[in-house]
């Protein structure tokens, strides 16, 4: 198979986005609701399962108030970032942004945010967890409002492990060499029919971010540069090219093609794969889009390292400084994460809720996959936050990308490539301060 680039955060466009003023809000003085009728823009990714849901849950706030109606922009992550660094700099950007972790920093140091403390008259924040709410922040402003939690996680397909008679594992305290061992026997008795596991690290920041803080680092400061050290970015693109080439795990070519297949025809999705890395609010899309017996494991363990997982806010929604009409964007959000009847829809879809009142509505009543996500949160203990992505830090997935395909297409070698990496991203960091 041709080689393609996977590039599934912010492209040229994005890096690019110039610095702008945040407009139209005056100091809270402007966000007011309006007593004409109101057009909202809105956006986000996801996958179908989450399209079809969001616009249901907005027709039900369209009929509490008729006199806003919502129009959707929705893509899969492979654009969204591009679009929405496009029609920002264009001064167009939709009301309500879907935002992400790795993105708020870029967005919100630019003026292009609003500070929600100017609209707090009409978006309630009183029952999400503080610690979550914080998440939100830039220095000190709150830019975003946090949807729900989400920890990262090992997929296995239970069928595949049935069918070729394989036990699966005590993820309370397996290793990276039990995992390994597991890949290869799967990978042994289906005969090659499928791998034993897709490439679980080393192409992500989530990944990497993990593997980190197991040997007692991190991906960034708490001062907004870059933690990590090249030599945990080494051990761990050497440990996964040694299950490439035993056929543990699936090949270069073969990650490459499920990266961009995205959830619905991802590795995971398609049963090519009897493991793979996920975040757990993903489980109820994975299992649609595979029709099968997926269960959530812990990812392995680093003999005697410290704890890699953390609850992490799963995205949020953010309000644009451009936003003719806050007041009316304000209120579409607090329906989104406090009203009862979102929450009847969307359930556990972007994340365990932030909210604590709807977070134990919805654990009354969940389906299956939406179970399986809130019972694997529940059994975590996790470590601390870890730091936001910095400015400058938002090209940090593409970039890990594109050294981690040269690596493990046999392009480069890991200690130049993670070297070069981490001065890369630095110099991205400092050109942005």
């Amino acid at each position: 198979m041709e080689r393609r680039l996977i590039f599934r955060g912010l492209g040229a466009s994005a890096v690019a986005l110039p610095g702008l003023a945040a407009c139209g809000t005056g100091g809270g003085a402007d966000v007011e609701l309006s007593d004409e009728d109101v057009t909202l823009r809105m956006t986000w990714w996801g996958s179908d399962l989450r399209h079809g849901l969001t616009q249901e849950a907005i027709e039900a706030f369209q009929k509490e108030h008729p006199n806003i109606t919502v129009k959707t922009e929705f893509k899969d992550w492979t654009g969204y970032w591009d679009a929405l660094a496009t029609t920002t700099a264009a001064n167009d950007s939709p009301d309500v942004i879907q935002m992400d972790e790795q993105y708020l920093a870029s967005y919100g140091e630019r003026g292009t945010l609003l500070d929600l403390a100017d609209a707090e008259e009409y978006l309630d924040t009183s029952k999400i967890d503080e610690s979550l709410m914080d998440s939100g922040k830039v220095g000190g402003t709150q830019y975003a409002v946090p949807i729900g939690a989400g920890v990262l996680t090992l997929v296995a397909n239970a069928d595949l492990f049935a069918q070729y008679g394989v036990e699966l594992p005590d993820d309370s305290a397996w290793t990276w060499e039990d995992y390994a061992a597991l890949a290869a026997e799967l990978t042994e008795k289906s005969g090659g029919a499928i791998s034993g596991s897709g490439v679980t690290g080393g192409f992500d920041h989530g990944s990497v971010r993990y593997w980190a803080r197991q040997n007692g680092s991190d991906l960034f400061t708490e001062g907004g540069d870059v933690a990590l050290d090249p030599a945990l970015l080494v051990e761990q693109w050497e440990f996964f090219l040694g299950l490439m080439e035993s056929g543990a795990v699936e090949s270069a070519a073969a990650m490459v093609e499920s990266i961009n297949g995205g959830v619905d025809s991802g590795n995971i999705a398609t049963g090519k794969v009897a493991m793979g890395n996920a975040y757990n609010t993903m489980i109820s899309a994975l299992r649609n889009a595979s029709g099968a017996d997926l269960r959530l494991l812990r990812p392995p363990l680093k003999e005697g390292g410290d704890e890699g997982l953390y609850f992490k806010p799963s995205m949020y929604w953010s309000i644009s400084s451009q936003s003719e009409h806050p007041a009316e964007a304000a209120l579409l959000i607090d329906f989104l994460v406090n009203s009862e009847a979102a929450a009847d829809i969307l359930k556990t879809e972007r994340g365990i809720p932030a909210n604590t009142a709807i977070r134990e509505r919805v654990s009354a009543d969940l389906e299956e996959g939406d179970q399986l996500a809130l019972d694997y949160m529940n059994s975590i203990e996790p470590g601390p936050v870890s730091p936001v992505t910095p400015n400058g830090g938002s090209n940090v997935d593409p970039m890990i990308q594109r050294y981690a395909q040269e690596v493990y297409f046999g392009e480069r070698e890991p200690a130049e490539a993670a070297e070069a990496f981490v001065a890369e991203l630095q110099g991205e960091i400092d050109a942005a301060k």
